[in-house]
């Protein structure tokens, strides 16, 4: 079978890639299909599902190229990578689509489900610098690393660095077995498992190894200056004063910020050295900095988990 696709109102090279790199690298998931692409027209040759298919991811990759100024070959990847990975699914199909930040690696749409996660994500877009404090369970390190991947893979951002301070929850690092990244890798898993439910376990592998993404405890932001990269700390509620002005230092020119933290889980021994509601109030009123307060009222986790937070909060 034969089929001619018609590329109108885009530029060719803007879904063939430089070199037509992004063309070959589609074209290899085709073994059976012989393409050939001339200026606007994409002439094809072979089994009917298959050029269906083909077509139907050319129509993908349009859209995509709606939303961002260039497409990558992580954006081809992405394609295979899950039923409806596809990330810009038309606006259509979902009427709350607004509230969509991506789709995970199965296709399920990540969204801003509560009035604070949505504030949280609009407030991210107004402003490089944002405060997500409140209780367990309310989405805010979850929605923070979800605005990340995509900023990430939308080129807004060369990378991601997500960091939390090794604080102690009832066990002692020197106590654990292994060398210091595996004494450090239990603390920061609740990291791990979220960019997992976001990027492919290849592509997030590739991508930690080259840099794009990092993942350190907060005492090595020591000395750094952090250009073009979306910037997570978490637990921040286990930070001094002086640790969390070393971090907010650390901005560079292009990035973005977002501190989440739950005042009521400190596991400094000391609770009262915990610098994150003296720091929110220091900053509170600058000016490209937002605070978002979560409450139980955005507890998404299991039912039972609003009534544990309400149950401690009467101790």
């Amino acid at each position: 079978m034969e089929k001619t696709i018609l590329l109108e109102e885009i530029d060719p090279i803007d879904i063939y890639g430089i070199n037509n790199r992004l063309f070959d690298l589609l074209t290899a998931h085709y073994p059976k299909i012989k393409a050939v692409a001339r200026g606007a027209e994409i002439y094809l040759m072979g089994p009917q599902s298959e050029l269906d298919d083909f077509e139907e991811k050319i129509t993908l990759l349009r859209q995509k190229r709606k939303n961002r100024s260039v497409l990558t070959e992580y954006d081809v990847e992405s394609l295979f990578e899950g039923s409806r990975n596809a990330e810009e699914a038309p606006a259509a199909e979902d009427p709350a689509n607004g509230n969509i930040i991506l789709y995970s690696n199965e296709g399920r749409p990540i969204k801003a489900r509560t009035p604070n996660q949505k504030r949280m994500v609009a407030e991210s877009a107004r402003n490089d610098l944002v405060f997500a404090i409140g209780p367990a369970g309310s989405g805010k390190t979850y929605t923070a690393i979800a605005l990340a991947v995509r900023a990430l893979k939308n080129r807004e951002v060369r990378r991601i660095i997500l960091t939390r301070p090794a604080v102690e929850a009832g066990e002692r690092l020197g106590f654990l077995p292994g060398d210091l990244k595996e004494k450090l890798d239990p603390y920061l898993q609740p990291l791990y498992d979220a960019l997992g439910d976001m990027i492919p376990a290849k592509r997030l592998q590739s991508f930690m190894e080259e840099g794009i993404i990092q993942i350190a405890p907060l005492a090595y932001m020591r000395g750094r200056t952090l250009d073009r990269a979306f910037v997570i700390l978490d637990e921040a509620q286990n930070t001094s004063l002086g640790q969390l002005k070393m971090f907010l230092t650390r901005m560079g020119s292009d990035a973005k910020f977002i501190v989440t933290g739950d005042a009521t889980q400190i596991d400094l021994p000391n609770k009262s050295d915990s610098g994150l509601m003296r720091g929110v109030e220091l900053v509170r009123d600058i000016k490209g900095i937002s605070i978002v307060e979560f409450g139980k009222e955005d507890i998404v986790r299991h039912p039972l988990v609003t009534k544990i937070v309400d149950a401690f909060e009467r101790i």
